[in-house]
């Protein structure tokens, strides 16, 4: 899904307003680790889509290097970095092969991991689960910083959500519409939608169909299998802006842990 779809990313999600609203956050975090500016934290993206969370981070003088599993992302955020005028690495290298991708980068080991977007449910059980959080451990020294975004699908799957938001953007004469959608499956799967309309002018609407399926992560088993691989202060928020997790209204659950 996200080789094909990586060339539509950068429409679809609002990068102004999501940095805007995510990076105080994100940098309140990264300067409680060392709030010296001239020894900024290393910081690695571990599921970084077109590299935007990295670029940013990049022009904010923090060193960071970012991963994707899908090698047309990673070729995108490489383009976008360019285009940025900032210096960042880049890897093809997905969860579980972390640490091999980046053990002889000069960032190594990194000071936060950051794993943002909806990313880990795409890991299909638990023992997949378990391995990616364990290289992440990993990449972190001792007393590292782990930030982690899914969507609270405590709520999904009490209330059976299936549609999200539409998303919308438009380039001169070319206009997007993004619908996305869950289908519920057996065995506590469900199947990720993206319908991607596109028209110029006034002409016929075209759409492609990406599917990728997912395994929800509620915040109990995500909190325990964080203890498991030898996180500690693990801390739930509901939203990028610190508020308390509730797992019956949030949209988000954020988590916070450090590493052993």
């Amino acid at each position: 899904m996200y080789d094909t779809f990586s060339h539509d990313y950068d429409r679809f999600v609002n990068w102004s307003a999501r940095l805007s609203y995510e990076m105080p956050f994100i940098t309140r975090l990264l300067n409680a680790l060392n709030p010296d500016p001239h020894h900024p934290p290393r910081v690695l993206d571990a599921a970084c889509g077109t590299g935007m969370h990295v670029i940013e981070l990049a022009r904010r003088g923090y060193p960071a290097a970012g991963a994707d599993l899908s090698a047309g992302m990673i070729a995108k955020a490489r383009q976008n970095a360019q285009a940025a005028g900032v210096q960042a690495e880049f890897a093809a290298a997905g969860f579980g092969a972390l640490k091999g991708a980046f053990a002889a980068s000069p960032l190594f080991p990194f000071d936060a991991l950051l794993c943002l977007g909806n990313s880990l449910p795409h890991l299909l059980d638990a023992q997949a689960l378990a391995a990616a959080l364990a290289d992440f451990r990993d990449c972190l020294r001792p007393g590292g910083l782990l930030l982690l975004q899914n969507r609270n699908f405590d709520a999904v799957l009490r209330e059976r959500q299936r549609w999200m938001e539409p998303q919308s953007f438009r380039e001169g004469q070319d206009e997007w519409l993004f619908l996305r959608f869950y289908d519920y499956l057996p065995a506590d799967l469900i199947d990720f939608n993206v319908v991607t309309l596109r028209r110029s002018g006034n002409g016929p609407w075209r759409q492609e169909v990406y599917t990728t399926r997912l395994r929800p992560l509620l915040q109990a088993e995500l909190a325990a299998a964080l203890q498991a691989a030898g996180f500690s202060n693990i801390t739930s928020y509901g939203n990028m802006e610190g508020a308390p997790f509730d797992p019956q209204t949030s949209g988000n659950l954020i988590v916070q842990a450090t590493a052993a």
